[in-house]
């Protein structure tokens, strides 16, 4: 099937999520909170390195379903195994103690914690259609959908804050994932999923966390935005992510700047590091973070028909000189492009998961039909697609 997955309802995804809680803890919830997905524009692996990021929250999201406790019991339960209840205490979400999902949806409460917030015990049900391990920032949606829930059933007022009190929020969902979860990451995918407006794109400046709103109204230039999930396994834990980060922040180190964003001669940067792996990773930041300076002029131009060709080069500067691309992802940017893709790039950490094509308004059947048959051709399973559209960032939905 190469129909794009749509996204629920907020009614829909509320109704799913508070029967799970209901079935698993046998009363109502509180209320229930949705956080989206991601995916980056353009602006990829510069989050650690001070640079600029463009991502967009997907209209696909995590739901949360929470009751807040009067002691410090945790219980969790996902849809992906709704009989099996995970059962803890607060002091047993922390760093080295959980792992997989439960790191993400318990972590926040640890951070918040660390942040000096009072907080007590908590029933959570999830369920999510952020496609898993696709590289559109599924577990963020957790972590930030839960961080919703618990702003809000214990007072903290960080949403009703404003700007100033998600970015606080974000930060702390970003150390749930550092700390609690292990997945040294940096911040684009929690300031998307807290941060994102609908209809806009979010300018990311890692240095300081401050954003500015991109309007971003692609269906006004007659185009969409295909999201091809590979369905290659993806994984940011292995090493290879914490590998890249800390080749870059050596690489700074060796230059004498805090970040690779201060580098302004890139020739000059090349020429004084010795490790050609070195050089290639700090080429692609350079030039990636100059791509996204361009992509915004551009889309601020009305003219986001001519940002194909920054797409491309992304793609290119990802697979050649950072190589975090696959021959999956490989294969359905060139499949997107040769069925008339404006300009294609992966999207997300790599190693697997997802790309992204700028296409004309309805070919996406057509697009999605010649990726899906570039797959077969190689003898892999069926990549699935979305449609991304600039959504709203995380709220309570009920």
């Amino acid at each position: 099937m190469t129909e794009p997955q749509p996204a629920w309802s907020d009614e829909g995804g509320a109704a799913r999520t508070r029967a799970l809680f209901e079935a698993a803890f046998g009363e109502a919830p509180d209320g229930v909170w949705a956080a989206p997905g991601r995916v980056n524009l353009i602006g990829e692996h510069v989050d650690y390195n001070g640079g600029l990021c463009l991502p967009i929250a997907l209209p696909h999201r995590t739901f949360v379903a929470l009751r807040r406790r009067e002691d410090d019991v945790v219980r969790l339960v996902s849809a992906l195994a709704p009989q099996n209840v995970w059962t803890g205490t607060l002091e047993n979400v922390a760093p080295g103690r959980v792992s997989s999902w439960v790191a993400y949806a318990g972590g926040p409460a640890w951070a918040l914690g660390e942040d000096g917030f009072a907080l007590g015990g908590f029933d959570a049900a999830i369920d999510s259609c952020v496609p898993l391990g696709a590289g559109l920032s599924s577990s963020a949606a957790i972590e930030c959908a839960v961080g919703a829930a618990l702003d809000e059933v214990f007072g903290l007022g960080l949403l009703a804050a404003g700007d100033a009190g998600r970015a606080r929020l974000a930060a702390a969902c970003v150390r749930a994932e550092n700390d609690v979860a292990g997945a040294p990451t940096g911040g684009m995918d929690q300031a998307a999923s807290l941060r994102c407006t609908a209809g806009s794109a979010l300018l990311l400046d890692t240095v300081d966390a401050s954003v500015t709103q991109v309007p971003f109204d692609l269906a006004a230039a007659g185009l969409e935005l295909l999201v091809i999930d590979t369905r290659a396994e993806h994984a940011l834990v292995d090493g290879q992510y914490a590998a890249r980060r800390a080749t870059c922040h050596a690489a700074a180190e060796a230059l004498g700047v805090g970040t690779l964003r201060e580098v302004t001669d890139l020739d000059a940067a090349l020429a004084a590091l010795d490790d050609d792996v070195a050089r290639r990773r700090v080429r692609h930041v350079v030039t990636e973070i100059a791509r996204v300076v361009e992509f915004t002029d551009l889309v601020r131009a009305g003219r986001v028909r001519d940002v194909g060709p920054l797409l491309d080069a992304s793609h290119e500067s990802l697979r050649a000189d950072y190589e975090v691309s696959c021959a999956e992802l490989d294969v359905a940017v060139a499949a997107a492009r040769d069925a008339g893709a404006l300009g294609a790039r992966m999207t997300g950490g790599g190693f697997g998961g997802s790309a992204i094509a700028l296409i004309e308004a309805a070919s996406a059947g057509a697009v999605a039909e010649a990726v899906a048959n570039a797959f077969a051709d190689h003898g892999w399973a069926e990549p699935g697609f979305l449609i991304a559209v600039a959504g709203p960032a995380a709220a309570r939905v009920a």
